[in-house]
């Protein structure tokens, strides 16, 4: 009896072993979801075949439900940047989007009266569309973004963050004020300059100039002195450098003046 006893009891502990090994080896990264098994892999693997094929919307969602489902996984950092160019790629195509409505232009309508109307801007117009010049033609059917931009410049990070409702929709590297020197609270872009005079201290240093740190725009707030501009030191981006405004790199900074209108949010934090 004991040695049928000791022999049942060896089989089952020989069965929990196997079930053991199995289950450790396949402890990779799983979730269950709308009746689906999906791993790390093949998700991930899903996301960039969507992308390649041009279905950015798509791509978006995988790349969104890789960070929702596997947020400790060190790629986070990377799926984030690429939902970001996804973004900026749906922003500047033909495609209507949340956040943005197709707009039959009428007899009268110019680029400029439509972006007034619609609270964006024409630059924001022309390169959704795709357009050659502000040339448009009554009848014709274009995509206009609807809904308001905002932006958060985090001086603890040396970022600024362009936003609409909750969404991030890119994140930019800059340079804030010396000692922490860059007012912090909430404000609005009041003017927009492209090539913008500096006037220092009763000096005037004209567009174009090494010495002009503006760089290639201007977006000012409605803080006399302060505001958002390029600049002509691009290896200062990421530090407290400036005398208080907030310094992007050219390129970005003329992607931003293209999108956000007069009138933007601004919110600075610590």
């Amino acid at each position: 009896m004991n040695k049928r006893l000791a022999l049942i009891a060896g089989v089952v502990i020989l069965i929990a072993m196997i079930i053991l090994v199995i289950f450790k080896r396949n402890t990779l990264p799983i979730q269950i979801k709308a009746g689906k098994v999906t791993s790390l892999s093949s998700l991930s693997a899903l996301a960039a075949g969507l992308e390649k094929k041009g279905n950015l919307s798509e791509a978006k969602l995988a790349y969104q439900k890789l960070i929702n489902e596997f947020p400790g996984c060190n790629e986070v950092i990377n799926w984030q940047k690429k939902i970001e160019d996804l973004n900026m790629k749906l922003l500047f195509c033909p495609t209507i989007t949340p956040g943005s409505i197709l707009y039959e232009v009428k007899p009268g309508d110019s680029l400029t009266k439509i972006a007034k109307g619609q609270k964006t801007t024409v630059g924001l117009i022309i390169k959704s569309n795709h357009l050659a010049n502000d040339k448009i033609l009554p009848g014709s059917k274009i995509k206009v973004w609807a809904n308001p931009f905002s932006i958060v410049v985090d001086k603890s990070q040396n970022t600024l963050i362009l936003k609409t409702d909750d969404e991030i929709i890119k994140t930019y590297i800059v340079s804030t004020g010396t000692n922490n020197s860059t007012p912090t609270g909430t404000f609005k872009i009041i003017n927009k300059q492209t090539d913008p005079t500096w006037f220092k201290a009763g000096t005037v240093i004209p567009a174009g100039s090494p010495n002009n740190l503006l760089g290639s725009r201007w977006l000012g707030l409605d803080l006399s002195g302060y505001g958002i501009h390029g600049t002509v030191e691009p290896q200062s981006l990421g530090k407290q450098v400036t005398q208080g405004c907030v310094r992007m790199a050219n390129a970005d900074v003329e992607e931003l003046y293209d999108i956000i209108p007069m009138g933007t949010e601004v919110t600075i934090i610590d």
